[in-house]
Protein backbone atom coordinates (compact mmCIF):
# COMPACT_ATOMS: atom_id res chain seq x y z
CA UNK A 1 0.00 0.00 0.00
CA UNK A 2 2.99 2.55 0.77
CA UNK A 3 4.64 1.67 -2.54
CA UNK A 4 1.57 2.40 -4.33
CA UNK A 5 0.59 5.69 -2.17
CA UNK A 6 4.28 7.01 -3.15
CA UNK A 7 3.45 6.08 -6.66
CA UNK A 8 0.53 8.24 -6.76
CA UNK A 9 2.52 10.97 -5.37
CA UNK A 10 5.17 10.21 -8.02
CA UNK A 11 2.89 10.86 -10.62
CA UNK A 12 1.05 13.68 -9.35
CA UNK A 13 5.20 15.66 -9.17
CA UNK A 14 5.52 14.63 -12.56
CA UNK A 15 1.79 15.58 -13.67
CA UNK A 16 2.56 19.18 -12.21
CA UNK A 17 5.60 19.67 -13.21
CA UNK A 18 4.88 18.82 -17.01
CA UNK A 19 1.72 21.21 -16.62
CA UNK A 20 4.03 23.83 -16.21
CA UNK A 21 6.14 23.44 -19.24
CA UNK A 22 3.47 23.34 -20.93
CA UNK A 23 2.44 26.58 -19.85
CA UNK A 24 5.71 27.97 -20.44
CA UNK A 25 5.98 26.58 -24.24
CA UNK A 26 2.08 28.07 -24.33
CA UNK A 27 3.66 31.53 -23.02
CA UNK A 28 6.70 31.45 -26.04
CA UNK A 29 4.54 29.60 -28.72
CA UNK A 30 5.91 30.10 -31.76
CA UNK A 31 7.83 33.22 -30.75
CA UNK A 32 10.80 30.18 -29.92
CA UNK A 33 11.80 29.62 -33.82
CA UNK A 34 13.26 33.11 -34.34
CA UNK A 35 14.99 35.68 -31.81
CA UNK A 36 15.98 39.51 -32.26
CA UNK A 37 19.59 39.66 -33.29
CA UNK A 38 21.39 40.30 -30.06
CA UNK A 39 18.38 39.96 -27.44
CA UNK A 40 18.08 36.66 -25.72
CA UNK A 41 13.94 37.39 -25.62
CA UNK A 42 12.24 35.61 -28.80
CA UNK A 43 11.21 37.60 -30.79
CA UNK A 44 7.27 36.99 -30.03
CA UNK A 45 7.57 38.31 -26.36
CA UNK A 46 9.30 41.83 -27.37
CA UNK A 47 7.81 43.91 -25.39
CA UNK A 48 6.20 41.33 -23.12
CA UNK A 49 6.89 41.59 -19.33
CA UNK A 50 6.88 43.70 -15.87
CA UNK A 51 8.52 47.21 -15.59
CA UNK A 52 8.13 47.54 -11.66
CA UNK A 53 7.15 51.02 -10.57
CA UNK A 54 7.25 50.37 -6.66
CA UNK A 55 5.75 54.06 -5.12
CA UNK A 56 3.84 54.87 -8.10
CA UNK A 57 0.41 55.51 -7.91
CA UNK A 58 -2.31 54.52 -10.53
CA UNK A 59 -4.44 56.98 -12.18
CA UNK A 60 -7.69 56.69 -9.80
CA UNK A 61 -9.96 58.75 -12.08
CA UNK A 62 -9.89 55.79 -14.69
CA UNK A 63 -13.48 54.36 -15.31
CA UNK A 64 -14.35 50.59 -15.86
CA UNK A 65 -17.47 48.88 -15.71
CA UNK A 66 -18.01 46.39 -12.58
CA UNK A 67 -19.78 43.36 -13.44
CA UNK A 68 -23.11 44.72 -13.10
CA UNK A 69 -22.07 46.84 -16.26
CA UNK A 70 -22.20 50.15 -14.03
CA UNK A 71 -19.03 52.49 -14.60
CA UNK A 72 -16.96 52.38 -11.38
CA UNK A 73 -13.99 54.88 -10.71
CA UNK A 74 -10.50 53.51 -9.64
CA UNK A 75 -10.61 55.66 -6.63
CA UNK A 76 -14.21 54.65 -5.75
CA UNK A 77 -13.09 50.88 -5.18
CA UNK A 78 -10.15 52.52 -3.25
CA UNK A 79 -11.95 54.46 -0.62
CA UNK A 80 -12.65 51.65 1.76
CA UNK A 81 -9.33 52.49 3.74
CA UNK A 82 -8.36 48.56 3.08
CA UNK A 83 -5.13 47.83 0.86
CA UNK A 84 -5.86 46.18 -2.50
CA UNK A 85 -4.60 43.44 -4.77
CA UNK A 86 -4.43 43.91 -8.30
CA UNK A 87 -4.63 41.26 -11.23
CA UNK A 88 -4.57 41.74 -15.16
CA UNK A 89 -6.70 38.63 -16.88
CA UNK A 90 -8.70 38.08 -20.07
CA UNK A 91 -11.48 35.42 -19.50
CA UNK A 92 -11.01 34.02 -23.11
CA UNK A 93 -7.43 33.48 -22.22
CA UNK A 94 -7.01 29.40 -23.19
CA UNK A 95 -5.29 28.66 -20.77
CA UNK A 96 -2.57 30.83 -17.95
CA UNK A 97 -5.59 33.55 -16.79
CA UNK A 98 -7.63 30.46 -15.55
CA UNK A 99 -4.71 28.96 -14.17
CA UNK A 100 -4.16 31.77 -12.00
CA UNK A 101 -7.44 32.83 -11.02
CA UNK A 102 -7.80 29.01 -9.72
CA UNK A 103 -4.52 28.93 -7.74
CA UNK A 104 -4.89 32.50 -6.29
CA UNK A 105 -8.70 31.19 -4.88
CA UNK A 106 -7.09 28.71 -3.62
CA UNK A 107 -4.63 31.45 -2.21
CA UNK A 108 -7.35 33.18 -0.53
CA UNK A 109 -8.83 30.06 0.73
CA UNK A 110 -5.97 29.28 2.60
CA UNK A 111 -5.75 32.62 4.23
CA UNK A 112 -7.93 33.55 7.16
CA UNK A 113 -9.00 36.82 5.72
CA UNK A 114 -11.66 37.82 3.19
CA UNK A 115 -12.15 40.33 0.27
CA UNK A 116 -14.68 42.92 1.64
CA UNK A 117 -13.44 42.88 4.95
CA UNK A 118 -9.24 42.91 5.18
CA UNK A 119 -8.81 43.75 0.96
CA UNK A 120 -10.14 44.42 -1.56
CA UNK A 121 -8.93 42.45 -4.86
CA UNK A 122 -9.18 44.17 -8.37
CA UNK A 123 -9.52 41.55 -11.12
CA UNK A 124 -9.22 43.73 -14.44
CA UNK A 125 -9.40 42.44 -17.99
CA UNK A 126 -7.02 43.65 -20.49
CA UNK A 127 -8.75 42.73 -23.38
CA UNK A 128 -11.43 45.63 -24.86
CA UNK A 129 -14.05 43.37 -26.14
CA UNK A 130 -14.76 41.60 -22.98
CA UNK A 131 -18.08 42.57 -21.20
CA UNK A 132 -19.59 42.90 -17.81
CA UNK A 133 -21.87 39.78 -19.02
CA UNK A 134 -18.65 37.95 -19.25
CA UNK A 135 -17.18 39.56 -16.18
CA UNK A 136 -20.08 38.61 -14.30
CA UNK A 137 -19.65 35.20 -15.15
CA UNK A 138 -16.56 34.77 -14.10
CA UNK A 139 -17.13 36.58 -10.64
CA UNK A 140 -19.63 33.98 -10.15
CA UNK A 141 -17.41 31.23 -10.70
CA UNK A 142 -14.73 32.57 -8.81
CA UNK A 143 -16.60 33.82 -5.76
CA UNK A 144 -18.78 30.99 -5.23
CA UNK A 145 -15.27 28.52 -5.35
CA UNK A 146 -13.78 30.44 -2.69
CA UNK A 147 -16.79 30.31 -0.51
CA UNK A 148 -17.05 33.07 1.28
CA UNK A 149 -19.79 35.19 2.69
CA UNK A 150 -19.57 38.78 1.57
CA UNK A 151 -16.34 37.82 -0.70
CA UNK A 152 -17.99 39.15 -3.66
CA UNK A 153 -18.33 43.44 -2.45
CA UNK A 154 -14.63 42.88 -2.23
CA UNK A 155 -13.90 41.14 -5.30
CA UNK A 156 -14.27 43.28 -8.42
CA UNK A 157 -14.37 42.08 -11.90
CA UNK A 158 -13.57 44.62 -13.91
CA UNK A 159 -13.64 45.11 -17.87
CA UNK A 160 -13.12 48.83 -19.77
CA UNK A 161 -12.57 50.64 -22.75
CA UNK A 162 -8.80 50.26 -24.34
CA UNK A 163 -7.70 53.88 -23.01
CA UNK A 164 -8.36 52.96 -19.76
CA UNK A 165 -7.05 49.68 -19.86
CA UNK A 166 -3.64 51.06 -21.22
CA UNK A 167 -3.35 53.59 -19.04
CA UNK A 168 -3.39 51.43 -15.94
CA UNK A 169 -1.21 48.65 -17.27
CA UNK A 170 1.41 51.35 -18.28
CA UNK A 171 0.88 52.80 -14.35
CA UNK A 172 1.87 49.04 -13.63
CA UNK A 173 4.87 48.39 -15.74
CA UNK A 174 2.19 45.70 -16.83
CA UNK A 175 2.71 44.98 -20.48
CA UNK A 176 1.02 42.48 -23.14
CA UNK A 177 0.38 42.09 -26.77
CA UNK A 178 -1.61 40.65 -29.19
CA UNK A 179 -0.25 37.70 -30.98
CA UNK A 180 -1.82 37.50 -33.85
CA UNK A 181 -0.40 34.36 -35.52
CA UNK A 182 -1.82 32.51 -31.92
CA UNK A 183 -4.92 35.01 -32.07
CA UNK A 184 -4.76 35.41 -28.10
CA UNK A 185 -2.48 37.79 -25.81
CA UNK A 186 1.33 37.48 -24.55
CA UNK A 187 1.24 38.36 -21.16
CA UNK A 188 3.07 38.12 -17.83
CA UNK A 189 1.61 36.35 -14.20
CA UNK A 190 1.80 38.38 -11.10
CA UNK A 191 -0.31 39.85 -8.06
CA UNK A 192 0.11 43.32 -7.79
CA UNK A 193 -0.50 45.73 -4.01
CA UNK A 194 -1.94 48.18 -3.71
CA UNK A 195 -2.12 51.01 -0.87
CA UNK A 196 -5.36 52.38 0.35
CA UNK A 197 -4.35 55.14 -1.59
CA UNK A 198 -4.07 53.21 -4.58
CA UNK A 199 0.02 53.59 -4.34
CA UNK A 200 2.40 50.35 -5.93
CA UNK A 201 3.71 48.89 -2.57
CA UNK A 202 4.87 44.85 -4.14
CA UNK A 203 4.69 42.83 -7.04
CA UNK A 204 4.74 39.07 -6.37
CA UNK A 205 5.04 37.11 -10.21
CA UNK A 206 4.23 33.51 -10.75
CA UNK A 207 0.99 31.14 -11.17
CA UNK A 208 1.22 30.19 -7.46
CA UNK A 209 1.69 32.17 -4.62
CA UNK A 210 1.81 31.46 -0.42
CA UNK A 211 -0.74 32.73 1.37
CA UNK A 212 1.73 33.66 3.84
CA UNK A 213 3.08 35.92 1.03
CA UNK A 214 0.17 37.59 0.24
CA UNK A 215 -0.62 38.42 4.00
CA UNK A 216 2.65 40.21 4.79
CA UNK A 217 2.14 41.74 1.08
CA UNK A 218 -0.95 43.11 2.26
CA UNK A 219 0.58 43.74 5.97
CA UNK A 220 3.36 45.83 3.84
CA UNK A 221 0.73 47.97 1.48
CA UNK A 222 -1.38 48.76 4.74
CA UNK A 223 1.28 50.57 6.20
CA UNK A 224 0.47 48.49 9.63
CA UNK A 225 -3.56 49.29 9.56
CA UNK A 226 -4.14 45.75 8.40
CA UNK A 227 -3.33 42.34 10.68
CA UNK A 228 -2.06 41.48 14.24
CA UNK A 229 0.80 42.67 16.61
CA UNK A 230 2.72 39.49 15.70
CA UNK A 231 2.07 40.47 11.97
CA UNK A 232 3.50 43.80 12.62
CA UNK A 233 6.67 41.53 14.20
CA UNK A 234 7.12 39.91 11.61
CA UNK A 235 6.80 42.51 8.85
CA UNK A 236 10.24 43.55 11.04
CA UNK A 237 12.35 40.32 10.39
CA UNK A 238 10.90 39.16 7.34
CA UNK A 239 11.71 41.01 4.07
CA UNK A 240 11.21 40.87 0.24
CA UNK A 241 13.90 39.53 -1.89
CA UNK A 242 13.18 39.99 -5.33
CA UNK A 243 15.35 37.29 -6.32
CA UNK A 244 13.64 34.89 -3.99
CA UNK A 245 9.62 36.26 -5.08
CA UNK A 246 9.08 35.45 -1.91
CA UNK A 247 9.61 37.11 1.95
CA UNK A 248 12.91 36.10 3.52
CA UNK A 249 14.24 36.21 6.96
CA UNK A 250 16.24 39.41 7.53
CA UNK A 251 18.72 38.18 9.80
CA UNK A 252 19.88 41.25 11.71
CA UNK A 253 16.11 42.21 12.13
CA UNK A 254 16.06 38.69 13.68
CA UNK A 255 18.81 39.18 15.94
CA UNK A 256 17.38 42.68 17.21
CA UNK A 257 14.33 40.65 18.38
CA UNK A 258 15.61 38.30 19.80
CA UNK A 259 17.76 40.43 21.92
CA UNK A 260 15.06 41.85 22.70
CA UNK A 261 13.36 39.02 23.92
CA UNK A 262 16.12 37.91 25.69
CA UNK A 263 16.73 41.18 27.90
CA UNK A 264 12.69 40.50 28.25
CA UNK A 265 13.02 37.46 29.65
CA UNK A 266 15.63 38.21 31.48
CA UNK A 267 13.71 40.80 33.38
CA UNK A 268 11.32 38.91 33.97
CA UNK A 269 13.41 36.20 35.83
CA UNK A 270 15.00 38.80 37.56
CA UNK A 271 11.38 40.51 38.95
CA UNK A 272 10.13 36.89 39.97
CA UNK A 273 13.15 36.10 41.97
CA UNK A 274 13.06 39.36 43.78
CA UNK A 275 9.40 38.71 44.21
CA UNK A 276 9.92 34.82 45.73
CA UNK A 277 12.48 36.95 47.98
CA UNK A 278 10.26 38.67 49.61
CA UNK A 279 7.64 36.60 50.20
CA UNK A 280 10.08 34.30 51.49
CA UNK A 281 11.19 36.99 53.83
CA UNK A 282 7.69 37.95 54.52
CA UNK A 283 6.93 34.30 55.72
CA UNK A 284 9.96 33.71 57.59
CA UNK A 285 9.34 36.95 59.88
CA UNK A 286 8.24 36.77 63.74
CA UNK A 287 4.80 37.10 64.28
CA UNK A 288 3.83 39.27 67.41
CA UNK A 289 0.91 38.49 69.59
CA UNK A 290 -0.62 40.81 71.72
CA UNK A 291 -2.25 39.63 74.51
Amino acid sequence: MRTHLLHIVSLHRIGAALSGLFILFLLTGDATAQNTPGSGTPAGMQGVGVEEQLGALVPLDLVFRDARGDEVALGTLLDSGRPAILNFVYHDCPMLCSVLLDSFTDTMKRMEWTPGREYDVLTVSFSAIETPDLAARQKEKYTSKLGRDGAGDGWHFLTGEDEAIQKLAASTGFQFKWVESRKEFAHPSLLIFLSPEGRITRYLHGLYFEPADVRKALVEASNGTVGSAVDQILMYCFQYDPTANSYVLHATNLMKVGALLTMLLIGLGLWLLRRRERLGRASSAPSHVTV
